[in-house]
């Protein structure tokens, strides 16, 4: 086993991680990223194939990293993630890739120690977790009441059509995922439903260059959604738990595609999935599109996770242990943290706090 010793890491190399380790790397920090995949990007290349993106270029591009695409222009999932590495290599930061962090736990002196699956060790005095917030699928326990024969796909884990069955498909869960692969679902022969709350939608056709531009306005505008405000703790309140704005799909998508749209689903009847208007669903697939949650089980650092699972944070923050932070999660102050548009400004901040200097924390 090899202990390193190092100012700074970064767990993560997605778009939180590359924003944070561009603004250590500007600081002259000496830091390292680690990140489990074989390749940076790779979180982007294993999402379903037909994905694209439906943030504007210039917001989804690193500060002076062009992602090589017309103005207008949305990029695919594949393409995003060809993009990041690029920017992992501009950037020149060292990535530890295939490895995962599995314990991160305070010394006795403040710093943290990082036990890899390399079986090395770390020793750091700051820590950016920018691990991605979909690292757990979220599925309602009665799906394991369901038919053996119905097969089930987490939308995590659905890459194209050839992993359907013949037949009928229900999707659970009616926000931009759930969309996409409905459509695709009826595209591809499959008589098709969804089923849930519809998130609202936003008007502008975005594959339109007055719809790009009209589009860049909201995304802005819900950045400026923030925490702090009125309007930001009414939004948390109302939306906790549920999918963003249809940004590229729309209901009379749906409608054309003769997309069946019904009520949510509230559990199980001899085996078939039971909507809350008291109908059952005779179907062949069921695809949850019901969303998916960080994984910070590996995180053995007192005070840093509340009693949900969820980060004690304050903009990332974490008070319980000094020197340690984290970037992209769930409004992590605006509504757009977890997104390509507001990752950035959550990053300046963290960097900038992160660094300061601080009072130690001590191990319990």
């Amino acid at each position: 086993m090899n202990t390193t010793t190092l100012d700074t890491v970064v767990i993560g190399a997605g778009v939180a991680g590359l924003h944070t380790a561009q603004l250590l790397a500007s600081r002259g920090v000496e830091f390292e990223i680690i990140d489990a995949g074989d390749r940076v990007g790779d979180t982007w290349r294993e999402r379903y194939r037909s994905l694209r993106l439906f943030t504007p270029r210039r917001w989804a591009e690193l500060p002076g990293m062009r992602l090589g695409i017309g103005f207008f222009e949305y990029p695919t999932g594949v393409g995003f993630g060809d993009y990041l590495e690029r920017c992992a290599v501009a950037i020149g930061a060292p990535i530890r890739l295939s490895t995962r962090v599995e314990r991160l736990s305070l010394e006795s002196d403040g710093r943290f120690r990082l036990a890899l699956s390399t079986g090395d060790d770390i020793v750091t005095t700051h820590v950016a977790v920018a691990a991605g917030a979909h690292g757990v699928p979220v599925i309602p326990p009665f799906a394991a009441d369901l038919d053996p024969a119905i097969h089930q796909v987490h939308s995590l884990d659905y890459r194209g059509p050839e992993d359907l069955e013949p037949g009928a498909v229900l999707v659970v869960g009616a926000a931009n995922s759930g969309t996409d692969i409905a459509l695709e679902a009826a595209a591809s022969g499959h008589p098709t439903t969804i089923s849930g709350r519809h998130p609202g939608q936003i008007p502008p056709d975005i594959d339109t260059p007055i719809g790009n531009l009209m589009s860049g306005l909201f995304l802005r505008r819900l950045r400026a959604t923030t925490i702090d405000t009125e309007r930001g703790r009414a939004f948390l309140a109302a939306n906790r738990g549920h999918g963003v704005n249809l940004v590229r799909n729309k209901t009379r998508d749906l409608v054309r595609a003769g997309i069946a749209q019904v009520t949510r689903v509230a559990g199980v009847r001899d085996g078939m999935p039971l909507l809350e208007s008291g109908e059952t669903l005779d179907v062949a697939n069921v695809a949850w599109c019901t969303g998916s949650l960080p994984d910070f089980g590996w995180i053995d650092v007192p005070g840093v996770l509340s009693a949900d699972g969820s980060v004690a944070h304050r903009r990332g923050m974490v008070e319980a242990a000094p020197g340690l932070a984290f970037v992209g999660l769930p409004f992590q102050y605006s509504v757009m943290s977890p997104t390509l548009v507001g990752m950035r400004p959550d990053a300046e901040y963290v960097v900038e706090h992160l660094l300061a200097p601080a009072p130690v924390a001590q191990a319990a």
